[in-house]
């Protein structure tokens, strides 16, 4: 045997995290937008036509326009960072990483991957495994379960783990829409908001849609994303009246599952409502679909409809009761199980003084 696999094998298993989310162009660039369209709309989890209809559409079509469409969306919310979902992201892996040290009292090594573009799956498995990971946590950062996000990032790790040949012990996360810790920390965004901007005159909660032939299959996402609204508007005290459910983000001409925000924003403008409050709890970090599409330009249609201002409630981030959420999340799958579901004042209080013992990683995101 040799030394790295002696010293492999006799070195002490250890338990780590692997966070998924979908990924993002290397930059703003045409080529860098076509060659991450070219993975991520290539994905059968992702469109589900035939590959032999879908591939020629793909290449010949849409390929060749989308990405200058879409260019200087991305430009827009490009920071000094790179991009704003990868910026994030590498922050909540940090921000994880020391909070998970402070309530276990040991390192638990944490790594990042996209399912499309870079750090690859396959870079974050190996990130894992050369730390001693031999127990693998999997985390899609979708607390909403739908086929063509979870399962497309399971279905990435289980083509790493065809590759090995000592894989190693698995557990997924399949969904956390209905985790109190996780509805916990929505709704403490919500009431900051209003503490600092002012209680708008309606709250539209709008998730990222999905062909409605999926759910007609037995996607359980829409399921999700509603459960989710009604226990975050129980949580905020609201009557149905109150906020609207709206899915964004479509694409191609197959109905997808309704009703669509960008409609509703402008029916919410016309019906009288002059301050709208939005907010996407389907997405753990905010990307091009919640800065440019959800917060600029249907901001904008609502003002132009007769609205007087949408304002965005940032997504979660890498606030520091994000981060204890997502403990509260995986603790059952950790070593030691390190929190029952906490109430919304609890979940505060444990963020703040995890703020106070740790102010390196959590300052506050936007």
């Amino acid at each position: 045997m040799n030394e790295l696999a002696s010293r492999g094998h006799a070195a002490t298993p250890r338990t780590g995290v692997l966070l998924i989310n979908l990924g993002t162009p290397d930059a703003p660039t045409l080529s860098a937008i076509r060659r991450y369209l070219a993975q991520f709309l290539a994905d059968p989890r992702v469109v589900e036509i035939p590959r032999a209809i879908w591939l020629p559409i793909l290449y010949l079509f849409v390929l060749p326009f989308r990405p200058k469409r879409l260019a200087h969306a991305y430009a827009s919310v490009w920071t000094d960072a790179g991009s704003p979902l990868l910026a994030i992201s590498i922050r909540q892996i940090a921000a994880l990483k020391t909070a998970l040290a402070a309530h276990t009292g040991h390192d638990v090594p944490v790594a990042l991957a996209m399912t499309y573009g870079q750090p690859s799956i396959h870079q974050g498995l190996a990130e894992l495994e050369a730390q001693g990971v031999r127990r693998v946590i999997v985390l899609p950062m979708y607390p909403q379960y739908s086929g063509s996000t979870t399962s497309a990032a399971f279905d990435g790790v289980f083509d790493e783990l065809r590759k090995l040949r000592w894989v190693p012990e698995l557990r997924t996360i399949n969904a956390y829409h209905d985790h109190p810790s996780y509805l916990a920390a929505l709704e403490n965004s919500v009431r900051r908001h209003w503490s600092e901007q002012g209680r708008g005159d309606h709250l539209m909660m709008s998730f990222h849609g999905v062909p409605q032939g999926y759910v007609e299959k037995g996607d359980p996402y829409f399921c999700h994303c509603q459960k989710t609204a009604r226990l975050l508007g129980e949580a905020l005290g609201l009557t149905r009246d109150d906020y609207t459910v709206t899915f964004q983000s479509r694409f191609g001409k197959a109905p997808w599952v309704q009703p669509y925000t960008d409609e509703a924003v402008l029916r919410l403008a016309q019906r009288g409502i002059r301050k709208l409050d939005v907010i996407c709890p389907g997405f753990a970090a905010d990307c091009l679909e919640t800065l440019e599409e959800v917060s600029l330009r249907y901001g904008e249609d609502f003002v132009k409809a007769g609205g007087e201002a949408m304002r965005y409630i940032p997504a979660l981030n890498d606030h520091p009761e994000h981060i204890e959420a997502l403990i509260a999340v995986l603790a059952p799958l950790l070593d030691n199980n390190l929190f029952a579901p906490v109430s919304a004042d609890e979940l505060r209080a444990r963020a703040e003084r995890a703020a106070a013992a740790l102010p390196a990683f959590y300052g506050r995101s936007g």
